[in-house]
């Protein structure tokens, strides 16, 4: 093995754990793609975003496994590399890391490194028995450990009683670094999430999902009761800039109204299936929208766009509901209501539309009661056909449909429904066109592309030829529905493949090798199996 100096073969194991998009301060949008996969049965489906972050970070950790097993060099220069991001779908491991990181010394602890901490959804049989306030002691112990921490993510709903001591840790240990929250909590623990927003003035982005939990999270008695103290705090967050809210949100919304939040740019509201006790988005725009430039709205009932959109003159991304009446002829004289126009908006995401191609379990209601399917493709097409007038948005490029769920009944179907749901992909493709403005679907690819299956009996020269007919055909604007994807790229990228074969060749090799320095202690490797901890004696 080459002896290079410890500082290349850092650098070679940073770009080997392909770490870019896992230490990214920003949080995925419904604007972020989503991707077509084989799952486990064989059948294609729909990754998301997140689930693509996910999948990343275990490819991640799986790589940084294999370079500290090589060899006792690569153990003590890639632990750095190793400990920087802590994923976990097993709660029960973040006791064993508490052991880790306690018994962790020299002049570095392996804390030292840390930058983010996620904590993913799991399986209640994978808890091994860990009580709720166990897991709480836990996450403090590893965040009184990591002084760098920047990103916290728990995917998990947390109860108040928990997140209250988890936010102070954060605001004792990590103050001057986090720079990313997301967490999940009732809506009875919104002043514990004021007060935490309050201690951590260097926040860029908060994701931050409200559930009910119970009646009186529903109908709190009285609101002054309710949020006591925090309900008076003016909070001033001057490096926000991408705030997402989820679920019960009204109140949230109604105190940051008058919060100080001048370099927000990214919003994201969604009210869930919430009907009523909707918040009011436009006095929140009116405090600060002027310079927003991504606005997502998922609500059922509509709310007023017109108005919204044009409290946002710098906004470039917009995503609402495509299912609200928002074009209307009563609508089209009324002098007091702004025109339903933009100069600069480029990117339009569009939710809803389930009735829109005839699949779906929206198809099976609307054979039984067709009256709602009616009025919901009626809003579409009128929504459709304003987006696509270049006079009220002449900047606009591209219309995003963002339903996975209807990506997939379109698969399943094998495109819209006979009929309706036929006649009016074409017309929405046929007035996109005209406009110059490209039809997407969740995944970034032109409405209608399709995942199929390649013969394995072509050749890899009849595969190229199709992919330059369908090139072909989308430049001359041609609307047939199933276009064939090409494969996947490879996992990871082309410019790690010569790094990957050298992690497998590493791994073949030198089988006879000591062993007696892995597994330093039972806690390490009961965490990463097959990986020892950072000894105590060099830096990690």
């Amino acid at each position: 093995m080459p002896d290079l100096p410890a500082e290349l073969w850092a650098q070679v194991f940073d770009l080997a754990a392909d770490e870019d998009v896992i230490f990214q301060l920003g949080l995925p949008t419904t604007m972020a793609e989503s991707a077509w996969f084989k799952n486990f049965f064989g059948k294609w489906a729909l990754r998301s975003p997140q689930d693509a972050l996910d999948l990343v970070q275990r490819r991640s950790y799986a790589t940084k496994k294999a370079i500290v097993r090589t060899c006792k060099k690569w153990r003590s220069i890639g632990s750095e590399v190793l400990y920087r991001c802590l994923f976990f779908n097993d709660p029960a491991r973040l006791l064993t890391l508490c052991a880790i990181l306690d018994s962790s010394s020299g002049s570095t602890p392996i804390g030292w490194w840390t930058r983010r901490i996620h904590l993913t959804r799991y399986y209640a049989n994978t808890a091994r028995g860990t009580t709720p306030e166990t897991l709480q002691d836990a996450l403090i112990s590893i965040i009184r450990h990591c002084p760098n921490l920047e990103i916290f993510i728990v995917d998990w709903p947390m109860a108040g009683s928990t997140f209250g001591p988890i936010a102070d840790a954060l605001a004792t240990f990590a103050k001057k670094s986090l720079r990313t929250l997301q967490i999940t909590i009732p809506s009875s623990a919104l002043p514990k999430v004021i007060w935490a927003l309050d201690s951590l003035p260097r926040i860029f982005a908060a994701r931050i999902e409200l559930e009910v939990a119970t009646p009186e999270d529903e109908h709190p008695a009285s609101d002054d009761t309710h949020l006591g103290a925090a309900g008076d705090i003016q909070l001033r967050l001057p490096a926000l800039q991408q705030l997402v809210l989820r679920g019960h949100v009204q109140e949230f919304i109604e105190q940051a109204t008058g919060w100080a939040l001048p370099s927000l740019r990214h919003l994201s509201i969604d009210c869930g299936a919430r009907r009523v006790d909707l918040p009011d988005t436009l006095a929140f725009l009116a405090a600060h929208g002027a310079n927003l430039l991504f606005l997502d709205l998922d609500a059922i009932p509509a709310l007023p766009l017109r108005r919204i959109i044009a409290a946002c003159p710098a906004l470039t991304t917009l995503a609402f509901n495509a299912d609200w009446r928002i074009v209307v002829p009563d609508d089209e004289d009324a002098e007091d209501i702004p025109p339903l126009a933009h100069e600069r908006l480029t990117s339009i995401g569009l939710h809803g539309l389930a009735y829109a191609f005839g699949v779906g379990y929206a198809a099976a209601h609307a054979e039984s009661d067709p009256i709602p399917g009616l009025l919901v493709t009626s809003a579409n097409d009128r929504t459709v056909a304003a987006l696509c007038e270049r006079a009220r948005f002449p900047a606009l490029a591209r219309i995003r449909v963002l339903s996975s769920s209807l990506l997939a009944a379109l698969d399943d179907a094998n495109g819209p429904g006979v009929g309706e749901g036929m006649e009016r992909w074409n017309r929405w493709w046929d007035a996109c066109s005209r406009a110059g403005v490209r039809l997407e679907d969740c995944t970034g690819a032109i409405l209608g592309t399709l995942p199929q299956d390649v013969p394995e009996s072509e050749s890899d020269e009849d595969s190229d030829d199709e992919e330059d007919d369908e090139e072909w055909e989308e430049e001359e604007g041609q609307s047939e529905w199933q276009i064939t994807v090409p494969p996947l790229a490879p996992e990871g990228g082309g410019h790690l493949s010569e790094l990957r074969q050298l992690l497998e060749e590493c791994r073949a090799m030198d089988e006879g090798r000591d062993e007696d320095y892995m597994f330093n202690s039972p806690a390490a490797a009961a965490l990463f199996p097959d990986i020892p901890p950072v000894a105590s004696d060099s830096k990690a």
